[in-house]
């Protein structure tokens, strides 16, 4: 049976306002219910500005950007957010707040303008602690929880929205190996276990051909490669991508990329 398409972007342009050139060129993409996708490229490459033209914040120059088969652009911010929950890079959190109170924002999109928080919303957040391993943290204040389990608060708070999409803007920044692969494992988790998409940018290229069902590389601008991690990672496009020479291995039938350590060291 076809998986729900989620999103769908079609030879997309992207250029900036006074840019000498275009941020993003003919790239396409389609990300389907229960499939983890994973961005990745150099700095610069176009990946952040693919995640925003995808939720409808960046216009099109040229080519299509559609969720649930209508123009991205087109959604309401409120109606989007019961559709694509999203886990930024960056986030300043100015109050002082507890970790149940955090979660309980993601139902914003959900609440009525003139009701208070219902049984139903309580029901969500409980839900997106228990499938984020984070029940334990409930009652904690945001200030006491390590980088790790903060990056997971964060990630209940998208699942409160009941999405369909979870989109992720380099999500282990900071995190040690330990919380980067536990965060790796949640959304593989949640992507098989609850039938949500993933849309992910990372730098960790390992980790993404370990986790991912399918890979999209840009340079530049432009799609480089894109299909499944053993498909498309391949020594030659690694090494012209990210200008660096590397040897890959294999590893539980994934790709794994070995930069060597001096640039004349070509394999």
């Amino acid at each position: 049976m076809d998986r729900e398409l989620i999103v769908a972007v079609g030879d997309l342009t992207c250029r900036y306002t006074n840019a000498p050139r275009d941020a993003l060129r003919d790239v396409s993409l389609e990300v389907r219910a229960g499939e983890f996708h994973a961005l990745l490229g150099p700095n610069g490459s176009g990946k952040t500005t693919l995640l925003r033209a995808a939720l409808g914040l960046v216009p099109p120059r040229a080519g299509r950007v559609e969720i649930l088969a209508r123009p991205a652009g087109d959604w309401p911010r409120r109606d989007l957010a019961r559709v694509v929950g999203v886990v930024p890079q960056r986030e300043e959190n100015l109050f002082p707040q507890r970790v149940h109170e955090t979660v309980l924002l993601g139902r914003y999109p959900h609440l009525s303008l003139f009701g208070g928080v219902r049984a139903v919303d309580r029901a969500a957040v409980d839900r997106a602690l228990v499938a984020c391993d984070a029940v334990d943290l409930r009652d904690r204040w945001l200030w006491t929880l390590s980088g790790g389990e903060y990056q997971r608060v964060r990630v209940a708070r998208a699942l409160a929205q009941e999405p369909k999409l979870l989109v992720l803007d380099e999500p282990t920044a900071s995190l040690d190996l330990r919380h980067e692969m536990e965060l790796f494992e949640l959304v593989r988790a949640l992507v098989d276990g609850h039938g949500l998409a993933a849309l992910l940018i990372t730098h960790h290229v390992n980790l993404a051909a370990r986790f991912a069902d399918q890979v999209l590389i840009l340079a530049e601008g432009r799609a480089v490669a894109r299909g499944a991690p053993g498909d498309v990672l391949t020594r030659e496009t690694a090494a012209a991508v990210f200008q660096w020479p590397v040897v890959m291995s294999v590893f539980e039938g994934r790709p794994q990329m070995i930069p060597l350590r001096k640039k004349e060291n070509h394999p």
